[in-house]
């Protein structure tokens, strides 16, 4: 599928319709979170890097257009104006794997019109459902006070790309592996894995099952031991890999039941077989939540496998994000509807010590002790530079978290810093309202004009009321 129709129809409608009205003019649209999901004191900005490849792969061939057409049900040739489309706008972002608040914009792209109107799904797509799930990793890893995490997410992921977009996502974060064979050879990261409680169905006994899968696989194993009895599993796991001698690099899985009681027990299994190395994988509906219940028992587990939970994200799935005009052809625009207030003007956030952040137009200097947050990645539709790698992103990561206010770190009850707005941004924003409220004023008086006096006082009353 041609990433020019990775878009809402409305885009199309729209580009289409500012070409027809020569409306070519540089145009800037800022991609922000309007508010924090419920249970976050930050977000990790993520999807940057998918999206520059998607800007940089755009073109609008003519089976787009028929496509376009088809959907609209008009004759292709109406539609002919947008073949040859292609992004050659300038994008400006936060890298991936920063930590940034409510109200800041994540990236800022300028382009003529057309262009950076097609573009505003396929950003959207990208970088909201990346940046909730990087920040579900950020909160696991944080949860887990230095013990490892891994993914095992892709059976429950919305799809395959989800799948790769999280085990990526979760290694920027600081997961040490994935269960996912694909994303641990395109991204150089350790496979990991264990067994299904099919594997020990299958045989009679687990038993037979643990000592046929260490004849397959001679080292270092994990053996699942709670398909039956969890005691029962773990005395023959111990027994079978003390009779094998296996230890380093071994593991037993628990999947199910009280995760913190059970790992007590199987603790002191392994520890009486002469086991001490042998480690305790928990996995089975994990997530910050429940890591950070069982570090805090002081529950002996060494490795958390985190799932379905983690891949959906599954507390906080959608973020509340806008992709707004904010300039068009050097004027600054916004929206008034109530709630959904934007502010005017290509941004900058200039962020100081503890995350005094402070929200601020694209041309404003620095305030002192503060650096800038966007950068150029892209210009006449061209990447600047190469991808950051996971390990760059991950420091970048952990930098900011370590940065970050206490209690906005929180597992729970996290409280987030606020942005402030410079002095400039909030003048220029009463500006732009005032502009706007006056020619609506104006243009409101001239559609009064000629209408009945009993009519113009029904709607003036109706304004009124609302």
């Amino acid at each position: 599928m041609s990433n020019a129709q990775i878009t809402d129809l409305y885009e199309v409608s729209m580009a289409h319709s500012y070409l027809r009205e020569r409306m070519m003019s540089a145009a800037t649209f800022s991609l922000a979170v309007r508010k924090l999901p419920p249970g976050r004191g930050y977000l990790v900005a993520a999807g940057l890097e998918s999206a520059l490849d998607m800007l940089s792969g755009l073109r609008v061939d003519d089976d787009d257009v028929e496509a376009y057409a088809s959907a609209l049900g008009r004759p292709a040739e109406d539609l002919r104006p947008l073949s040859g489309l292609t992004f050659t706008g300038e994008v400006r972002a936060v890298p991936e794997g920063t930590v940034v608040l409510a109200g800041e914009p994540l990236l800022e792209v300028t382009a003529p019109l057309p262009e950076a109107q097609l573009v505003e799904t396929m950003l959207l797509n990208q970088v909201c459902h990346q940046t909730a799930v990087a920040t579900k990793a950020a909160r696991c890893v944080a949860a887990a006070s230095g013990r490892p995490v891994v993914d095992f997410s892709l059976r429950r992921t919305h799809g395959v790309e989800a799948g790769m977009q999280a085990a990526r996502l979760g290694a920027m974060a600081g997961f040490t592996g994935t269960s996912n064979v694909a994303a641990a050879r395109a991204l150089g990261l350790p496979a990991v894995g264990t067994m299904a409680h099919s594997y020990i169905e299958a045989f009679e006994d687990e038993e037979t099952a643990f000592r046929a899968f260490v004849s397959a696989h001679p080292g270092p194993v994990t053996l699942l031991v709670d398909t039956y009895d969890t005691e029962a599993g773990a005395l023959t796991a111990a027994r079978v890999l003390r009779d094998e001698r296996l230890a380093d690099g071994c593991a037993v899985r628990l999947d199910s039941g009280d995760l913190g009681a059970l790992a007590v027990l199987v603790r002191r299994i392994l520890d009486a077989y002469g086991l001490p190395s042998v480690r305790i994988t928990a996995s089975g509906g994990l997530d910050e939540y429940e890591i950070d219940r069982l570090v805090r028992l002081g529950a002996p587990v060494d490795v958390f496998a985190v799932g379905t939970r983690f891949g959906v994200c599954d507390d906080a799935p959608s973020l509340d994000a806008a992709y707004k005009l904010v300039d068009y052809d050097g004027r600054p625009t916004m929206k008034l509807s109530r709630g959904k207030v934007t502010a005017p003007g290509a941004k900058q956030v200039f962020r100081g010590p503890g995350f005094r952040d402070v929200v601020a137009l694209r041309d404003e200097p620095a305030p002192a002790g503060t650096r800038p947050l966007l950068a150029p990645v892209m210009r006449q539709g061209r990447r600047l530079g190469s991808p950051p790698t996971l390990s760059r992103m991950r420091t970048g990561l952990q930098t900011g978290l370590a940065d970050l206010p206490a209690e906005a770190r929180r597992t729970a009850d996290p409280q987030p810093p606020e942005a402030a707005e410079s002095v400039r941004l909030r003048e220029l924003t009463d500006a732009t309202r005032d502009r706007i409220e006056s020619v609506a004023l104006a243009n409101g008086r001239r559609r009064e004009q000629g209408v009945s006096p009993g009519r113009l006082d029904s709607l003036r009353k109706r304004r009124t009321a609302q």
